[in-house]
């Protein structure tokens, strides 16, 4: 064979190969001619309770050889026989073989993962047989089968006979149903067999989901509420719980009461059967890739804050409000401590600290670079402080605004206001005017000429809600007669008389010359906590309580243009930058998320809303977080007020 192979293909390589391939069989046929055990590749502990080890080729039993030595018999082996290392037991004849040196050698060359030929080289030059070039004769030159392109006789037989089979009846294609093994029908298969039915846009009413585990009267242990379950299902809203009733574990069917919101359901179950509309409607077919909005990167909206640069300690209680100079190189902080501390924005140094002798619920910088003065909300009085942080040119112009006038109306009769002009110690750290509220005050904030000034008193018994000041000329007025809901939050408009004042629910928009509401916002939240004004006036955002942000545009509608729900937790304070298209809220998740927000003079563009950065810091203290954000006043920068006590600037 190996000759005429090598005739035919003249191939060197081919013919070493069949060369190899001879050898290992020829090695086959030695080894087969040893082996006396017929039992085949098996686990040989199958023989280990039999005294033979298997059966030879005659069919004989092969007994297992007497072996009486013991442990000290093979130490004496392992330590006398020069053979013993090359001793190996054949577990199929149960007798001790001694390797040659050349299985030795070929076991050697096995582990180091070499060929088993010595002689075998696996580098030599490699022949291509099927090559480029083009052969005088064929490799295989054999015909087609004639079976391959005729129809098959035996198929032809097979299918003639299932035919008749089935012509005669010994194979059913369709299995028929026994009528007499009687008919189960679905009991609600014609609920809708009314003339309604009928109708083309009729759709029947959707049926009640099926009770799962949670409403067995034993239910699995993992389906019982824990304490902070049930104290966290007791605090939420009844839209919002995932299950209208608790579930409880009863040790058997018979201690299981009347369920008490049997009745309210089954009203609530008449209701939606009879109010909700239902209505078919075509499905069209839309890109999901078409309904998500295409944003712009926020690489391509910068500047805008992304990283924690300063951290400024000394409050040992929450601080409530802050509020940045005109200038942008002081910072005012009030706390709960009673202090209002003064920094310096770039060191983050403490440069003052004023002690006022309550809790600090809001303060506000007086927006006019040429005055400087803080408006400070302490209990049911506003202070206004001279913090002395500046030029000599702006603190005589302070002065100027302080003193003018002063005379002139201190002779008028006292109203619900009082304006005390403060003396000795106060006066030597820096407070100058007081100015006395019939209730708590909540929230102060500057007009942008800087002297008017708004407070708010929140109570719903009375009219007395809103104050607005004017420090020039000593003169407190009470803009409305009436109480229009629990007033949250004011604000001035930046350009033009109008006057914002944010409710529970609401924004109304007065012209103060006019004397008149102009505008309803309708913010469909549940209680709304601050409010801001875009510095061109026609744009508001409205944080609440219920963890939304509402944008306004106020040449759109007077409902929300967008609603924000980034935040899991209460949003306490939002924010517009001056300068810059951003604006900030900040929430009790301890979270302050900076979006951009650039508004058009094209009335016919809407504004583009793009949240780009998620500040973190703040530690949670008794569930509160963040609870004030104002921006620099020229710089893309951002502070932020939390329960922790510190303030912190991200740049």
């Amino acid at each position: 064979i190996i000759v005429y192979m090598s005739n035919y293909y003249r191939n060197s390589f081919f013919v070493h190969y069949l060369e190899f391939c001879w050898d290992f069989v020829c090695d086959i046929l030695v080894v087969l001619q040893d082996i006396r055990n017929t039992v085949g590749n098996i686990p040989m502990e199958w023989y280990k309770d039999f005294p033979h080890i298997g059966y030879n080729l005659d069919g004989k039993k092969i007994y297992k050889p007497i072996r009486n030595k013991d442990e000290l018999d093979e130490f004496l082996d392992k330590m006398e026989d020069p053979n013993y290392w090359r001793t190996v037991h054949d577990k199929q004849t149960g007798s001790d073989i001694v390797l040659s040196d050349e299985q030795v050698e070929l076991v050697k060359r096995l582990q180091r993962g070499q060929f088993g030929d010595v002689n075998f080289n696996e580098y030599q030059p490699q022949v291509e047989f099927f090559s480029e070039d083009l052969m005088i004769h064929p490799v295989t030159n054999r015909p087609a089968d004639k079976r391959s392109f005729i129809p098959s006789l035996i198929e032809k037989e097979k299918v003639s006979k299932l035919v008749h089979a089935i012509k005669m009846g010994w194979i059913k294609p369709r299995r028929t149903e026994d009528a007499s093994r009687g008919s189960y029908y679905d009991l609600w298969a014609n609920e809708d067999s009314s003339i309604l039915a009928n109708h083309k846009m009729h759709l029947p009413a959707p049926k009640i989901p099926l009770p799962g585990h949670q409403e067995s009267y034993n239910p699995p242990p993992e389906y019982l509420f824990t304490d902070e379950e049930r104290a966290l299902w007791e605090q939420q809203d009844v839209s919002d719980r995932k299950l209208p009733f608790v579930p409880r574990k009863f040790s058997s069917l018979r201690q299981v009461p009347s369920f008490p919101r049997f009745l309210h359901e089954r009203f609530e179950r008449c209701l939606d059967l009879y109010l909700c509309p239902r209505q078919r409607k075509m499905r069209v077919n839309v890109n999901p890739d078409d309904l998500i909005p295409k944003l712009p990167k926020p690489k391509d909206l910068q500047p805008f804050p992304t990283t924690q640069s300063l951290v400024y300690r000394g409050h040992s209680g929450l601080v409530r409000s802050i509020s940045v100079s005109p200038s942008g190189q002081w910072l005012a902080s009030g706390s709960d401590d009673g202090s209002v501390r003064f920094w310096e924005v770039c060191s983050s140094r403490c440069m003052r600290t004023v002690q006022v002798g309550g809790a600090v619920k809001s303060i506000a910088w007086n927006p006019n670079p040429l005055v400087s003065l803080l408006a400070v909300a302490q209990d049911s009085v506003v202070l206004i402080l001279s913090p002395s942080l500046a030029d000599r040119q702006v603190l005589l112009s302070t002065e100027q605004l302080l003193s003018d006038q002063w005379e002139a109306e201190s002779a008028e009769e006292d109203g619900p206001v009082k304006w005390i002009n403060l003396e000795g110690e106060e006066l030597s750290q820096g407070i100058r005017i007081k100015i006395q509220h019939p209730k708590a005050v909540h929230q102060v904030t500057w007009h942008a000429k800087g002297d008017y000034l708004a407070s708010v008193m929140p109570d719903h018994s009375s009219h007395l809600q809103v104050f607005i000041h004017q420090v020039s000329r000593r003169r407190s007025q009470n803009p409305f007669r009436k109480s229009k809901g629990l007033v949250q939050c004011v604000s001035f408009h930046p350009v033009r008389p109008y006057f914002f004042v944010g409710t529970q629910r609401s924004v109304r928009i007065y012209n103060l010359v006019k004397q008149e509401m102009t505008k309803k916002l309708q913010a469909n939240s549940k209680w709304i906590s601050s409010m801001a004004v875009h510095p061109g006036g026609d744009h508001v955002i409205c944080g609440s309580y219920d963890c939304r942000l509402s944008w306004f545009d106020l040449d759109l509608s007077t409902k929300p243009y967008k609603m924000l729900r980034h935040h899991k937790k209460a949003v306490r304070g939002v924010a517009y930058h001056r300068l810059y298209p951003l604006f900030a809220s900040a929430s009790d998740d301890g979270s302050v998320i900076v979006c951009h927000g650039t508004v058009y003079s094209d009335l016919l563009q809407n504004p583009l809303i793009v949240p780009v950065k998620v500040l973190r810091g703040h530690v949670i203290t008794h569930d509160l977080g963040v609870l004030d954000v104002t921006f620099h006043p020229t710089q893309p920068w951002i502070f932020s007020s939390g329960a922790d006590g510190t303030i912190r600037l991200f740049t």
